[in-house]
């Protein structure tokens, strides 16, 4: 019986130096960063304001207390997101940019390209 509990414990302490395998390093994903730099004419202003930047949109669509409106030119389209804060007018609180075959164009860029066209 001795002999047992002696081949037990060494089985035991044996299993004890087995190797643990270490956990993988966890990677953090860190989200895009969305400039902002150069939509200050337009972030946070309502669709007054928009209208004496760039004229009459081409497109101005409601849906219950939230509005878009799209600006289209020559270089790109611009859809302005317009959302209401605190039971205020809505303003603008997301931009989106196009070229007019659809590729991507920087905000700011299409923002300067409507007022430069618009200014002819």
């Amino acid at each position: 019986m001795r002999k047992w509990i002696i081949a037990g414990g060494m089985a035991l302490g044996l299993g004890a130096c087995a190797a643990v395998p270490e956990a993988a390093p966890v990677q953090t994903v860190t989200p895009p960063v969305i400039s902002t730099s150069g939509l200050e004419r337009v972030l946070g202003h309502d669709a007054r304001a928009l209208v004496a930047l760039f004229g009459q949109p081409n497109l101005d669509v409601r849906e219950d207390q939230a509005r878009k409106l799209q600006f289209a030119g020559p270089i790109c389209v611009l859809d302005a997101y317009l959302y209401p804060k605190g039971g205020r007018e809505p303003v603008v609180t997301y931009l989106d940019a196009r070229q007019p075959d659809g590729r991507d164009i920087d905000r700011a860029s299409c923002i300067a390209a409507l007022i430069a066209s618009r200014k002819r």
